[in-house]
């Protein structure tokens, strides 16, 4: 079976710049992964995403099993081909949706009900693996227990246990040969659970490892050492995943201390409501200050959309309720923050990410 590996070619400090190898492609790092849910970033189209640069865009598998279905996805030859994306792609286990619907959880599995017609359906490890491999995107991650926050420790230290016994069942169930499969590390902000957690996922020798339950509502400063004790525990040579983080202050401390890829809605959200990403902070672009601004959305950004449209115009398009306003601030939104992950590649390979760091920083840190 084809082993995924990451070879890192710069460090600065922890930071890492690397390129790893799938069986069926590569992608450089650091990078980000726009999120597509039901098979499509909002407002964007697989033209979209060529012409952004993107390397992965991800698809949920809660999603997809529901609507169009898993099967009729493979018909069509999986998630790539079904969306018209030449890219990589990767799936998700399902399983953050399905434990934020508060479902029925035992050791074999999850039930839990369908949220477009209330139907009742059952997530197992092997049921998740057995779907995304349907789904045939190139990654596919393992079925975990994501708790809430807050949750009490003997909360946390439970879904660990059923994590660990849930990715052995799923990297035993793995059958695709051109598909790689990636564990995901739990233990909430408790630094010794987490090292645990890492300790017992790398045991089983996966193609790379996602660091799961955080960014779910605790703060920056509880989230690092968490952070930092499950990377100290995992393997070098492959791929470390922050799963749902997406805010600039948060990738580039991420980055810091060895992160390699990410994955966030927050982009394509704050577009379609307004709100901009730019060197200065977010701006809200459906502010009235901006009527006759004929600057671009962030003048440091060579985006299509920057390079052709002001807040002016796109502030109109927001008062006149025209959704191409949605899509042009998440084009910018996306395009920007993966003009992040290129500013940071070069700063790891030029020696200068400590200088990237607190330039990011002074502009982001204090943004919730």
């Amino acid at each position: 079976m084809f082993r995924a590996h990451a070879e890192i070619s710069s460090i600065d400090g922890a930071a890492r710049a690397g390129i790893v190898t799938l069986a069926r492609g590569t992608y450089v790092t650091p990078t980000f992964m726009p999120v597509g849910t039901r098979g499509a970033i909002k407002y964007l189209s697989a033209q979209d995403y060529e012409q952004l640069g993107a390397q992965i865009v991800l698809g949920n598998t809660y999603h997809l099993m529901l609507r169009p279905g898993a099967q009729t996805v493979a018909n069509f030859g999986g998630l790539g081909a079904f969306s018209g994306w030449k890219g990589l792609t990767l799936t998700d286990s399902g399983g953050f949706q399905v434990f934020s619907l508060e479902p029925d959880v035992d050791d074999d599995g999850v039930t839990f009900v369908s949220t477009y017609d209330g139907s009742k359906h059952r997530f197992t490890p092997e049921s998740a693996v057995a779907t995304q491999e349907q789904l045939g995107a190139d990654i596919q991650m393992a079925l975990d227990v994501c708790p809430p926050l807050p949750s009490t420790i003997d909360v946390v230290r439970e879904a660990l246990r059923r994590t660990t016994m849930w990715a052995a069942r799923a990297r035993a169930a793995h059958q695709r040969t051109d598909q790689s499969l990636f564990g995901i590390v739990q233990g909430g902000i408790d630094e010794g659970m987490r090292r645990q957690s890492a300790q017992q996922i790398a045991s089983l020798n996966f193609d790379g490892y996602g660091i799961g339950g955080l960014s779910v509502g605790e703060t920056r400063e509880e989230m690092l050492p968490a952070l930092a004790a499950a990377l100290a525990e995992l393997p070098t040579d492959q791929p470390r995943y922050l799963m749902g983080v997406g805010d600039p202050a948060s990738m580039i401390e991420a980055i810091a201390l060895g992160v390699d890829q990410f994955d966030c809605v927050l982009q394509t959200r704050l577009g379609r409501h307004g709100t901009a990403l730019t060197s200065q902070g977010r701006v809200n672009l459906k502010r009235a200050e901006f009527i006759e601004t004929n600057d671009p959305i962030d003048v440091d950004c060579h985006c299509m959309v920057c390079q052709r449209h002001s807040r002016g115009y796109i502030r109109h398009l927001f008062q006149v309720g025209e959704p191409t306003a949605s899509r042009l601030v998440s084009y910018h939104n996306v395009a920007w923050t993966l003009s992040l992950m290129d500013r940071a590649r070069s700063a790891i390979i030029a020696g200068t990410f400590q200088s990237l760091r607190k330039q990011v920083l002074e502009v982001w840190a204090t943004v919730a």
